[in-house]
């Protein structure tokens, strides 16, 4: 049986927002898997995914199988983003103005191991690169103790995918937030940095 075929869209700024529900759903359900334990609901969703419209030079690179949105992958400027995230770069060397920052990157389970991983990750540099004006590109990585009960056996993590292209962690910036996790309510996590920097267009 031959494997669906996956096509990969990007959408810019105000473009993304007719698709704001189908990364909401993709969030929730992705999200609700290790490590992210997230308990969404699509009235937070709605608010978060605001910032995204707010910012001309944000970026949502979309994997659709036919019509179906089943992938989705977010960017925008750093500056152009929460206190929350902003915080960790405060009395550094790195100023957040010269930082892309790539957000989720949301893919159903059926459709992983095909690239579409590298493409989210491909799509969004190029758009910073496009833009002009950033030396980094950078996300936050959620930290889970190694003892987690609820850590699946045999779980492989992202860390060598992510260090395949040139992303290294960065401890000394740490992003605090709160969201709800499944059974858990209310929990204050910390997200670690991991960044790259950003080679000029040719």
């Amino acid at each position: 049986m031959n494997a669906p075929m996956i096509e990969i869209r990007r959408y810019a700024g105000e473009a993304i927002a007719p698709y704001l529900d189908d990364i909401a759903r993709l969030r929730i359900a992705v999200f609700r898997d290790w490590p992210y334990l997230y308990d969404g609901d699509a009235d937070y969703e709605a608010l978060y995914l605001q910032t995204y419209l707010r910012s001309w030079r944000s970026i949502a690179v979309l994997a659709f199988d036919g019509d179906r949105v089943v992938g989705a992958s977010t960017g925008l400027p750093l500056g152009d983003e929460s206190e929350d995230f902003l915080a960790p770069f405060a009395d550094t060397a790195f100023d957040p103005q010269r930082i892309f920052y790539c957000g989720e990157s949301v893919l159903l389970p059926a459709y992983r191991g095909r690239g579409v991983g590298h493409r989210f990750f491909d799509e969004r540099e190029a758009h910073a690169r496009s833009l002009g004006g950033f030396d980094w590109t950078g996300f936050c990585a959620v930290e889970r103790a190694p003892d987690d009960p609820r850590r699946p056996p045999f779980q492989r993590g992202n860390d060598e995918f992510w260090g395949k292209r040139g992303y290294r962690p960065h401890p000394q910036l740490q992003a605090r937030l709160a969201w709800r996790e499944v059974g858990r309510g209310e929990v204050a996590h910390t997200l670690n940095y991991w960044l790259r920097p950003l080679e000029r267009q040719r």
